[in-house]
């Protein structure tokens, strides 16, 4: 599991693999993920868009930006927490994943949140060891 807390916004992600989704003798790995957001603060906001840079093991990065997530623009009130799951596929066995969401405060004060870097890992990922 990875957190970050960014202007009392908490991000928990947890990322797992899918076999059952990927052909690795088609270079095609899938994982899914969960994240929380959690508001710790006193002000209610609301999730406008979302940026992802995902990296393969040979350092190909893909950006994703929208509006956002999983269709939806969620509000948070003080304490409220927001679940969801995705999902990314790579044509490797491995990579990482880091992002932002972008927030709006109640008067309209725009902000970013990180999101924790998480590694995305396979069973068929051989690591090796300098």
């Amino acid at each position: 599991m990875y957190e970050k807390t960014t202007k009392d916004i908490s991000i928990t992600v947890r990322p797992f693999y899918l076999d059952e989704q990927s052909s690795p003798d088609e270079e095609h790995y899938v994982w899914a993920y969960r994240v929380c957001i959690e508001n710790c603060g006193d002000h209610t906001v609301r999730l406008i868009n979302r940026h992802w840079r995902i990296t393969d093991k040979l350092g190909r990065m893909q950006e994703h930006k929208g509006p956002g997530v999983v269709g939806e623009q969620p509000t948070l009130k003080p304490g409220e927490t927001y679940e969801y799951t995705s999902g990314t596929p790579l044509p490797t066995p491995s990579g990482i994943m880091v992002g932002s969401y972008e927030m709006e405060s109640e008067e309209g004060m725009r902000f970013e949140v990180e999101i924790p870097a998480f590694s995305l890992d396979s069973p068929y990922d051989s690591a090796t060891v300098n």
